[in-house]
């Protein structure tokens, strides 16, 4: 069964799955882009570095996308939350890999109105760690 698995999902098939997987995953609908890495590299173990980038850039593209959305909501008055939002800034985004929190996150430091350049970094590195973890248990 594996190998007819390997036939049809070809290496580059798998990352281009996971690629748009991982990206719509990071989107407010609720799929695993950690179970799609996972059979991917049970399926491809030599695309381990590979599979972990594409992961990494399709998911941290997707919560940009978030962060952008929060960008258009009016800030008429301040939440509750907003100023440890603010006092912590763009290295509260490195746990944007969250369920739930995480989309919150983004959503918020676009809100805020966050310089994107860190936020992007700090979402790319919180989810590269997540998905370290993950690969190694694949």
């Amino acid at each position: 069964m594996l190998d007819s698995l390997q036939a049809f999902f070809t290496s580059e098939a798998s990352l281009w799955s996971l690629l748009a997987g991982s990206f719509v995953a990071a989107t407010l609908i609720p799929i695993s882009s950690e179970v799609m890495l996972f059979a991917v590299l049970r399926l491809h173990p030599e695309l381990f570095w590979p599979a972990v980038l594409v992961a990494t850039v399709g998911n941290s593209a997707g919560s940009m996308v978030t962060y952008a959305m929060g960008r258009f909501i009016p800030h008429r008055r301040q939440i509750r939350f907003e100023a440890r939002l603010r006092r912590h800034g763009a290295p509260l985004l490195l746990l944007a890999w969250t369920p739930l929190v995480g989309d919150g996150l983004c959503i918020g430091a676009g809100w805020l109105r966050l310089a994107w350049p860190p936020c992007l970094l700090f979402i790319a590195l919180g989810k590269l760690a997540r998905y370290l973890v993950v690969a190694a248990l694949a």
